[in-house]
This record gives C-alpha cells, structure tokens and sequence, in this order.
C-alpha cells in the first residue's frame, strides 16, 4: 500500500440532458476536490449524460467514445496537475456495432492506467442496459496506482458477491462502484426503503466478507423517461464502507455533493488478521461456483 491514509473524494452528481455540461460540471468538482487535498477522486456511472438507458433509442449511441479518447483525456490532465487518482465511468465505442459500459483509471502523472468493461448487464423497466452494452470481457482487475490497489466495478456488478470476491483475490484494497441506481416513482411508497436498505447491505456485506473498503458513487436527481412514461428519481447517498462495515460517509438523497473523507488503509491488513475469512476459504469444494444453478 502506497500510503497509510488515503484522503478521497466521492462526487455525486445530478447530469443534465447536456453533455459538454455534465463534463465541465465533472471536472469543476473534481478540480474542487482535488485543490482540498484528495487523492483518489470518484465520479458515477455514465455521467456525461442522462442515464439514456431508461429506453431503447439508436440515437443515443452517438454519446459513445473510445476509451482512452477525449473523455478519458480531459480528466488525464487533472491528474497529473494534483497527481491524483481519478477513476472515471464512460460510455465506450469499441468498433462499429460493439459497445461497452466501461471505467478508466487515471494514475496521476502517470496517466491512464487501464479500464474495466461492466461484466454484468441488467434489462429491466427503465434500465435496458443490454441493448446500448456489451457484457465484460476484459475479467475482474486491481489497478496499482499511487492511491493503492483499487477494483473497480460498475453499478449492476455490485449485486454479485463473485465479482466483489475475484476482484478483491487479485490485489484490491478498494472496491470502487460508479453508480446509477434510484427509485421508479410508482414503486417508491411500497419498496423504495427497502430497495435502498438492500443496495447499501450487499456493499457493506463485500467490504466485510473480503475485508476491504467499498466506494459507492451515485447520482441525483430526477431524471424522466424520454418515452414520456415517468422516469427514475436516483437516490443519490452515495457511500463510504471500511472493512468492518461500518459506514464512513454517506451523501444526502437529493442534492449534489462531495464526500471527502480518508481511508486508513491500515485497518485492511488488520481486520483480515482479526478476520481470516481468505485463509479459511475452502478453496477445494467450490466447483459448483461455475454452473448456472446446481440442480
């Protein structure tokens, strides 16, 4: 680990339906965050834009850009000003036809340090993901920066204990998760306590089962759906978990903010001491891990 205590920055956002916006907004809080003394930067999921994913609309494919490309390279120079980490999620044109939902790691003066293309691909009411992005295929990655060894996931992945587990068994110390994730009006009364109680429980359950910080960045705001057919109210909180569990920051629900807080990545190798749940891994009886389901 590169330094003791990490000083870091979640940015949560509300995007606009204009991209040149969103990018300069982007790099205005990032820049804020920088100049207060943070070293790893976080931005959420896909947010140049709108979450266009709410439909399936052939026009919005002309968001996307190549990764490393002009979106990736506006904020290289940010960090190699502060030398700071920034990790960044972006709408990736890979070829004519072929489409990822991809995170780039930018390593201060060192550049871009890679990416890593969203493996798991929701289709559901107002996140028809599968349309707009080709599932993963560059695996689970830890990125070595000079804010540490990070992992980093997108928005859906962060349901799936495998990709939190096999990410965090090649080196992450921190689980980093861009996210776009919020309420449907029409089910907020009955379900939206618990949708939201269910999403930070599966983070802090990942941060202890692999004893490692997890990083939850979110946007806000209310966004419409451009059928005209409701929209989703993103519920913004995003968070900060230490390997215990326990929350170190949250945002609030319905604002932009950035959570500045430091990670002491000390208690990493102390909780896995005091919590040895990687020695004890039975490592032999896990073949069934890969079927679809055991019948």
């Amino acid at each position: 680990m590169s330094q003791a205590v990490l000083p870091t920055a979640l940015i949560q956002m509300r995007c606009s339906a204009d991209p040149a916006d969103n990018l300069q907004r982007a790099l205005g809080l990032a820049r804020k965050a920088a100049q207060n003394g943070a070293k790893l930067i976080c931005l959420p999921e896909l947010f140049q834009s709108r979450y266009f994913c709410q439909s399936e609309d052939s026009a919005q494919f002309s968001l996307a850009e190549p990764v490393p490309g002009p979106g990736s390279e506006a904020f290289a120079g940010l960090a190699a000003e502060f030398d700071a980490t920034i990790v960044i999620s972006l709408f990736e044109r890979r070829a004519p036809g072929l489409f990822h939902n991809t995170a780039a790691v930018l390593d201060g003066r060192k550049g871009y340090a890679g990416k890593y293309r969203k493996m798991h691909i929701p289709d559901d009411p107002r996140f028809y993901e599968k349309y707009y992005f080709t599932p993963g295929d560059l695996g689970f990655r830890s990125f070595a920066t000079g804010a540490g060894n990070l992992g980093v996931l997108i928005c859906w992945d962060q349901w799936y204990p495998e990709a939190a587990r096999l990410t965090a068994l090649k080196g992450a110390e921190i689980l980093i998760y861009p996210t776009a994730i919020g309420w449907q009006p029409e089910e907020k009364a009955r379900l939206g306590e618990r949708q939201h109680a269910a999403w930070e429980l599966m983070q802090r359950a990942h941060a202890v089962a692999n004893g490692c910080f997890v990083l939850a960045i979110n946007r806000t705001g209310f966004e419409p759906d451009p059928t005209g057919n409701g929209g989703i109210e993103f519920w913004g909180q995003s968070f900060a978990v230490a390997p215990d569990g326990r929350i170190l920051a949250r945002g609030p629900a319905d604002a932009e903010a950035i959570l500045e807080l430091e990670l002491n990545l000390a208690e990493i190798e102390a909780f896995r001491i005091g919590w040895p749940f990687l020695r004890d891994r039975r490592i032999d009886a896990y073949q069934d891990i890969t079927q679809r389901f055991s019948d």
